[in-house]
């Protein structure tokens, strides 16, 4: 029975080296599923909820620093009027370097906690630092959401509360990821 379909068939190309795959005919559609642009095979990951491919515990990993964040929040917006007027500043850069931290490890949770909260502590510090410009001043005084998250004032103590805050969440991770002693 002679053939019916239009392509003749396939030859190797004297120049490319037999083990390498031919390229797909362009009748047949499927030929490059699974292939990224240069035609290699793409690594087979565990799709998410939005067909991306995600490590197995990415997902469960991000509800919990999302949760945490919302904790933070919460307590950042409670805790000033709890502690002196003294406190309230370090406290609040700590939470604040926290809620970065927070929001960090959510976005990335293959983030190490050294670099999380190395990452963390330097946004505050450019925030805090952005403040010596001015402009977070005149943002705030027509954003009330400019003013929470870029403050208004530069104040140094606020960066040793950033450190804090850094370093508390940092500390918090590391001994969350310690595997618990049994049977002691």
């Amino acid at each position: 029975m002679p053939r019916t379909d239009r392509h003749p068939p396939h030859r190797p190309h004297p120049l490319r080296p037999p083990h390498h795959p031919p390229h797909p005919r362009p009748d047949e559609p499927e030929a490059d599923a699974g292939r990224d642009v240069t035609g290699h095979r793409e690594a087979a990951a565990e799709p998410g909820p939005r067909g991306g491919g995600r490590r197995p515990g990415e997902w469960r990993a991000r509800a919990g620093w999302t949760a945490a964040a919302g904790a933070v929040l919460a307590f950042g917006l409670v805790a000033p009027g709890l502690v002196p007027a003294g406190a309230a500043s370090l406290l609040g850069g700590a939470l604040y370097t926290a809620l970065l931290y927070t929001l960090l490890s959510a976005a990335a949770p293959r983030l190490g906690p050294w670099t999380a909260g190395a990452a963390a502590l330097a946004a505050g510090w450019a925030v805090e630092l952005f403040q010596l410009t001015g402009l977070p001043a005149d943002l705030g005084r027509h954003s009330r959401l400019a003013r929470l998250v870029l403050g208004t004032t530069f104040d140094p103590a606020d960066l040793l509360g950033y450190a804090l805050g850094a370093a508390a969440a940092t500390a918090l991770h590391l001994l969350a990821r310690r595997p618990a002693r049994r049977g002691r």
